[in-house]
């Protein structure tokens, strides 16, 4: 049974080219109630979770969102955004800490890290951070620095608590967010690719998730060179639908996804669960990780998720 097998070993062998993928580990993830966001509430919570649904690694959800600013009000105003040091980022930490002690000898723990651009849109919104992009770059660049440079001490602080990884999400660069695509390839991506560097020289297992919450996207190739060992993604663009295979082979790592987190995993019954599943895996690339293409709703039953990772344990890895 896969519950006998070293969870750890599991994942990182999916690193390991041309090794053989003894079953397809699964890993769902959801934002739980707000007095589980922090903390030892939130240790208990995520392990509650991970023990229930039987999931492959202990994904911590991030939670401390940045504050909002009604003074930014233009592009000029960015120069306001403080930098948020790690006072600000102690309750979350304190999550980190105690799933890295409580979980990390059974699974690898990694943790959610929003882009500076998705903070920013936390600080203002994502379509006034547009309107600043658009309207005058330079100006705005001086808040999403500072966003990146606080980041950092986050990013800093998780790898030395023992975090075996990221799990990284970048937004910018959907389908119509810019008149000028250059600007996401100018002034978001770089950001981006600052705090994933310095994840990927510090950790040995991180997962790049091209989120697609806000809008869908009509070309991945801006974010093949981002680092990450797995990508997870939507197959489906505005242009039409991927195959795994195809993304395996742009991206050249190994693939997570499959189900729709509106899908049948939060209405099926468990018949219709195991048969969406099979059918997910049947063309699915090698190695590969069952997931969702982003956050499932909070309202699921998590019996669900545990009939989807079950299935996937069942199903014959190639």
């Amino acid at each position: 049974m896969p519950e006998e097998r070293n969870k750890r070993e599991t994942m990182m062998g999916l690193l390991d080219v041309g090794a053989r993928q003894d079953y397809i580990p699964a890993a769902f993830f959801l934002h739980f109630d707000r007095s589980y966001h922090y903390g030892e509430a939130a240790v208990h919570k995520h392990l509650e979770y991970f023990r229930y649904t039987n999931m492959d690694f202990v994904k911590i959800q991030y939670e401390r969102t940045f504050p909002p600013i009604s003074a930014i009000k233009k592009p000029d105003d960015w120069k306001k955004m403080p930098l948020y040091k790690l006072d600000f980022y102690e309750p979350e930490l304190e999550a980190v800490r105690g799933l890295v002690k409580a979980a990390k000898k059974d699974a690898l723990i990694l943790v959610t890290l929003y882009s500076p651009f998705m903070c920013a849109g936390h600080t203002t919104s994502p379509s006034l951070v547009t309107s600043h992009l658009e309207e005058n770059p330079e100006r705005i660049m001086k808040g999403l620095n500072i966003i990146t440079d606080s980041l950092m001490l986050f990013v800093k602080e998780c790898i030395r608590a023992g975090v075996d990884g990221f799990y990284t999400s970048t937004q910018g660069g959907e389908a119509g967010r810019f008149k000028d695509r250059g600007l996401f390839t100018k002034h978001i991506k770089p950001l981006d690719l600052v705090l994933m560097n310095e994840i990927n020289r510090s950790c040995p297992f991180n997962i790049l998730h091209v989120c697609d919450y806000n809008a869908p996207y009509d070309d991945l190739t801006p974010f093949l060179d981002y680092p990450g060992h797995v990508v997870n993604c939507n197959p489906k663009l505005t242009s039409g639908e991927l195959t795994w295979s195809k993304i395996a082979e742009m991206f050249k790592r190994p693939c997570m996804g499959g189900m729709d987190r509106h899908g049948v995993i939060v209405s099926g019954t468990r018949q219709e669960i195991v048969h969406a599943v099979g059918g997910v895996l049947g063309h699915a690339s090698s190695p590969f990780i069952l997931g969702a293409d982003c956050t499932l709703p909070s309202s699921i039953n998590w019996e669900n998720i545990s009939t989807a990772v079950d299935a996937a344990h069942a199903h014959r890895a190639s």
